[in-house]
């Protein structure tokens, strides 16, 4: 089945610390139902120096949230919309907000 998330996708935070909040996906992990949404859910990481960051230190990386506490942004209200499949005459599979505005082509015919 398809999931009701991909990447790119604009989610808001249904769950947790970080509740209310509303992102850009930047990664999925199917394998473990998990996403990473851009500027939520951070955290320090200690790294020693590299080429890539000569200094070191602390940076703050984007931890993975599990994807049934993230819903997809309908663009007509901005807020976060439960999502249905649907699958048109030509085959096309398209994820539905419950008040009807599409929000993505999810596999094209």
């Amino acid at each position: 089945m398809a999931s009701k998330v991909k990447k790119g996708d604009m989610v808001q935070i249904i769950a947790g610390e970080h509740k209310g909040g509303i992102g850009k996906v930047l990664r999925v992990v199917p394998d473990k139902n998990q996403v990473v949404v851009e500027g939520q859910n951070r955290a320090k990481k200690h790294v020693r120096p590299s080429k890539k960051n000569p200094q070191g230190g602390r940076i703050e990386i984007e931890q993975p949230l599990h994807i049934s506490n993230v819903l997809p942004v309908n663009p007509k209200s901005n807020k976060g919309s439960r999502v249905r499949f649907e699958t048109d005459k030509k085959g096309a599979k398209r994820r539905i907000a419950l008040d009807g505005t599409e929000i993505g082509i999810v596999k094209k015919a």
